[in-house]
């Protein structure tokens, strides 16, 4: 196996977390049906549309609230505040530390930049990609060759963790060692067993 040299995080339920509750409260608040909002915003069509930079935030907000009928609903939804992973990232400092480079693949919308600055997370990362700037969205290989390129490294230099199991398949068809993240503390572990010594 290929030393590793560096390591690749998604965002959404690894590095940062929303708490689901919140949309939850919104859905009793406004009336509408449990589970409609993210029906909603995750329609696969839509998601796509907003994750590979073909419309903006702001137009997947109005469109999710087009759909629930009520665009304040929407709009308080897309203001969910999120925390980062302190775990997650005393990981991420002591990949650093060890001169392991760190990065982030995010099937994001076009306000990613800000939020990353927003979160501190630029200073923590070599670089944030964003599927809304590169054009495709995990798990499309070409997302994973692009972060390759960029990064200047072989596939099996790379390892990739996700908190979607299904978003992993692009990253192994190239040649990446993963990982299916359900917790930090499992995370390190699949590290250690690459042979990553922190």
């Amino acid at each position: 196996m290929a030393p590793i040299h560096a390591v690749l995080f998604d965002l959404d339920g690894v590095v940062r977390h929303f708490d689901a509750g919140y949309t939850a409260d919104i859905e009793v608040e406004y009336g509408l049906t449990p589970g409609s909002v993210l029906e909603a915003a995750f329609e696969p069509r839509l998601l796509e549309q907003v994750t590979t930079g073909k419309i903006s935030r702001g137009a997947w907000v109005d469109r999710v609230g087009a759909t629930l009928g009520s665009t304040t609903a929407a709009e308080e939804w897309g203001r969910q505040p999120s925390t980062v992973d302190t775990e997650v990232l005393a990981i991420v400092d002591a990949l650093r530390a060890a001169g392991i480079r760190t990065a982030i693949l995010t099937n994001g919308t076009d306000t990613i930049p800000a939020e990353a600055a927003e979160l501190g997370l630029i200073e923590r990362f070599e670089a944030i990609f964003n599927s809304a700037e590169i054009g495709w969205a995990k798990p499309d290989e070409r997302a994973f060759q692009h972060v390759l390129d960029a990064l200047g490294l072989e596939a099996s230099e790379v390892f990739f963790t996700d908190d979607s199991a299904g978003t992993l398949a692009g990253a192994e068809a190239l040649g990446m060692p993963t990982h299916h993240f359900t917790s930090a503390d499992g995370f390190l572990g699949a590290l250690r067993a690459v042979g990553v010594a922190i």
